[in-house]
């Protein structure tokens, strides 16, 4: 069953309705902010458990003054906040860290909202979007200087601030935002400043673990041990029952083919194993907790090459080459653009199928490509690596992903938010750009359309924007759809309000 509509047959939102959303986003955005005077605020985790008798704990880098961060600190919060935290210095290796906390960071950032009460990596971008479509450029440049931050003193772009995520990063966007604020600012001194540590984090992706030396792509895979603590601790069901006890339940009661499942689950045991955790652990790495576009919780993406983390790892090679040219650094230009042709050819060796028209993701242990229907498949149109004929191919199969509300996440049902009948905002941005690169003006502009209408009637509705909408009701209540993982549908919503008032920057 297809959905496909000319625009005309969508109802398009009253100057009224446009504008009472733009005035939600905009107060949002100080309703989401966090600053050194918010350090408590950002310190609380709804996502652990936590003794209201003690403080909250807050970690700053080795490389930091202990003393220097608590006066900034005492500076910025009453006497009574500040004796509502302990500050400690991160021990050499996560894994001696007992007691879980904030990860310090000295600017002023914008969380998603919800239970995500830190700075996400990739939402960043969705966000930093908003903000400078809503001449918030201070925050903006804000939200960049503090993922350049974390990469210089925490090792990478973290999923997220907190000390549970010290081993994971997200997917890396971080060179789309440089040169997003770049635009803006034409500050040259800062790109200088910034740009050796967008190389480091680049070279994060690029050397194992994260690169498969057999195909010369990359791969999520984060590091660690055991389960994640922010899920063991707080994804529980009416039952009590954690989301990996519900996991265990599902491999005893369902053949599993999509991959070897004792690699993950030891039956006889009943116990899931170390491997099956580090894929947990790298799926949320990827962003897309939880799907089964890797088999069943994405377990097998530690053998996967995805098409999402490779092609943004082709637009970051081609970005630091652009950071190049401007600085005048011309004798570099060459190799980047190199690194970029070399992927882009391992892409359409690897990724992309052509007996179906779509890219998938490729499993490098099997040596087979995973014919799972995602909407990854537009990424190679956004950076503008497929072919006019792949293109063609690709838009082909649009109807596959069309619903009432735009683009659903897969094909399948399984159970999870990063499935059908879901749809996200950052997958529908992605989408409607690669649509207009390649011409597909008219399918940009219904899919950006069909989303814009649902968010808009959901909005009317709760007065919220948030995280995630059923696109084939068009509803944003969908907790009962979901039987793995967090339920809840979080709002606020950074990313949502970014990529809502991008759409209606270009649509409205």
């Amino acid at each position: 069953m297809t959905f496909s509509s000319t625009p005309a047959d969508i109802q398009r939102p009253t100057e009224t309705q446009i504008q009472a959303v733009r005035t939600y986003i905009k107060k949002t955005w100080r309703t989401l902010s966090r600053s050194l005077g918010h350090i408590l605020e950002a310190a609380q985790d709804p996502k652990l458990e936590h003794d209201m008798s003690k403080p909250w704990r807050v970690y700053i880098s080795p490389r930091e003054d202990l003393a220097t961060v608590q006066q900034s600190i005492r500076q910025a919060v009453t006497p009574t906040e500040f004796e509502q935290i302990e500050l400690r210095v991160l021990p050499p290796e996560p894994d001696q860290i007992k007691e879980h906390g904030l990860l310090y960071l000295p600017y002023d950032y914008v969380v998603p909202g919800g239970r995500f009460n830190e700075m996400y990596g990739w939402d960043s971008y969705f966000i930093m979007l908003g903000l400078l479509h809503d001449g918030e450029i201070r925050l903006a440049q804000s939200m960049v200087d503090q993922l350049i931050y974390e990469v210089e003193h925490y090792g990478t772009v973290l999923n997220a601030n907190r000390t549970y995520m010290l081993n994971r990063s997200q997917p890396p966007i971080l060179t789309r935002m440089v040169l997003r604020l770049f635009e803006v600012t034409q500050d040259k001194t800062w790109l200088q400043t910034v740009l050796p540590s967008v190389e480091h984090y680049y070279f994060y992706w690029i050397v194992p673990p994260h690169l498969n030396q057999t195909t010369g792509l990359s791969h999520y895979n984060a590091l660690g041990k055991g389960p994640a603590p922010e899920v063991l601790a707080s994804e529980r069901d009416e039952a009590g029952r954690t989301h990996y006890d519900r996991v265990r339940e599902y491999y005893r009661e369902h053949e599993v083919s999509d991959y070897e499942v004792n690699l993950y689950y030891d039956r006889e045991q009943d116990q899931l194993t170390e491997l099956f955790y580090q894929g947990d652990r790298s799926m949320r790495e990827s962003g897309f907790d939880i799907t089964n576009r890797f088999g069943p919780f994405s377990a097998d993406i530690i053998h996967c090459a995805p098409v999402c983390l490779n092609v943004l790892l082709y637009q970051m090679e081609l970005d630091i080459a652009e950071m190049k040219r401007i600085l005048g650094h011309t004798e570099a230009i060459a190799y980047w653009q190199q690194q970029a042709e070399n992927r882009c050819q391992l892409i359409d060796k690897f990724l992309w199928d052509e007996p179906t028209g779509l890219y998938f993701d490729y499993n490098f242990r099997t040596g087979k490509r995973r014919p799972y229907e995602f909407v990854t498949t537009f990424f190679p149109l956004w950076a503008g690596i497929a072919s006019e004929q792949q293109a063609q191919r690709v838009v082909e199969n649009l109807d596959k992903f069309e619903a009432p509300g735009g683009l659903l996440t897969s094909t399948y049902v399984s159970g999870n938010q990063w499935d059908a009948p879901f749809g996200w905002a950052p997958l529908t941005l992605f989408a409607v750009e690669g649509l207009q690169r390649y011409g597909y003006e008219a399918e940009a502009q219904r899919i950006a359309s069909k989303f814009i209408h649902m968010v808009i009637q959901e909005f009317e509705k709760s007065g919220t924007l948030v995280e995630k909408y059923d696109v084939v009701r068009c509803s944003a209540q969908v907790s009962d759809e979901i039987h793995f993982g967090y339920s809840s549908n979080e709002i606020g919503f950074g990313w949502t309000n970014g990529v809502l008032l991008e759409l209606l920057d270009r649509y409205c």
